[in-house]
């Protein structure tokens, strides 16, 4: 059997002390190293074909090595180009993240929780946050490194990453009115959720801001970011007998359950109403029609997220306590010039 390459193999080697090794392949504490001294060392581990030890690495380091990343639905494909994004930037480092999935239940989180706490993880990132969330504030509290993603809790003193719901619906809102739209109704996300009370407020100030009165009548506020839901309120305010000549919708899977609703109904898109999404999910241009919506930065964001955890797994500061990503207008078919309503 072949003997496992030790630190002190590589440390003969390259004619340093052990400690240097542990050092160099340590990517939390190689800061101290000259950049020739830790490629010198990585070049050497690597042709000596070295594997780390992560248990013996573990009791020495107190570390894991291992990153617990969350998501609220694991069926939504908003998440792998976010999760890729987290692996981009930890794996080169030697991090394994641990993926669980909440289904938004509390109860779920709180176990999902506890079970990467049994694993050890160094620090966690969640992308299923809600603006009031006592599982996630103690382990903020706890001390344990934390940044939520896409979401934020309502304490801002817990680190995030997320997208400029602000300027997006400012965008939407202003094609909207170009094309001659002046009523609208909006499909909100849920208001216990960051992203629907925020979407919910930027289209508010951003209809005010163009002279247009966003009515209760016209809001309604589904229970989850999904298409059923986004048919169920669709066919209520059509059912209301709303004049809207555009839906504004808080997420692009909401669209998608308008668009079904307005079938329903006999009603076309764009001809009769126009309707629009927010993210740009993959595979929107294969849906008729073509769904107008905000692009938002996937991979980025997931990268960022890793590259803030990172600073606090150093135990330093992160240069903002918020990061807000910016966002674009993708305009296809499923927006046009208002008609009116019969």
């Amino acid at each position: 059997m072949r003997k496992r390459v030790t630190l002190k193999d590589i440390a003969k080697i390259a004619g340093v002390h052990v400690s240097t090794v542990s050092r160099a392949l340590d990517s939390t504490a190689r800061y101290s190293l000259t950049p020739e001294v830790v490629n010198r060392i990585n070049s050497i581990a690597s042709e000596l074909g070295y594997e780390p030890n992560r248990v013996a690495y573990g009791l020495r380091t107190n570390r894991s090595m291992s990153i617990g990343i969350m998501i609220p639905d694991i069926t939504d494909i908003l998440f792998p180009p976010l999760i890729r994004g987290i692996e981009s930037v930890l794996e080169p480092l030697g991090y394994t993240g641990i993926l669980v999935n909440t289904d938004e239940d509390p109860e779920r989180e709180r176990h999902q929780i506890g079970v990467l706490r049994q694993h050890g993880v160094d620090g966690l990132i969640s992308g299923a946050a809600h603006r009031d969330d006592p599982a996630l504030l103690r382990v903020f509290e706890q001390g344990l490194p934390l940044v939520t993603m896409t979401r934020r809790l309502d304490n801002p003193k817990v680190p995030y990453v997320i997208n400029d719901e602000e300027d997006g619906f400012r965008k939407i809102i202003a094609h909207l009115y170009s094309l001659g739209h002046r009523e609208i109704s909006f499909v909100s996300g849920p208001l216990n959720l960051s992203t629907g009370h925020m979407r919910l407020q930027a289209v508010k100030r951003n209809c005010a801001s163009q002279g247009m009165e966003l009515k209760s009548e016209d809001i309604v506020v589904a229970n989850r970011f999904d298409e059923s839901e986004g048919r169920r309120s669709t066919l209520d305010l059509l059912n209301s007998g709303s004049n809207a000549t555009a839906i504004v919708c808080a997420n692009d899977r909401l669209a998608i359950g308008a668009y079904a609703a307005l079938r329903e109904f006999g009603l076309s898109i764009p001809g009769d109403i126009s309707v629009t999404g927010f993210n740009d999910n993959p595979l929107l241009e294969m849906i008729p029609p073509g769904l107008t919506t905000i692009r938002i930065h996937q991979f980025e964001a997931g990268a960022t997220c890793a590259r803030v955890l990172l600073q606090l797994l150093q135990a330093l500061p992160p240069e903002k306590q918020g990061t807000v990503l910016p966002v674009k207008l993708i305009c296809r078919e499923s927006t046009g010039i208002r008609k009116l309503r019969d």
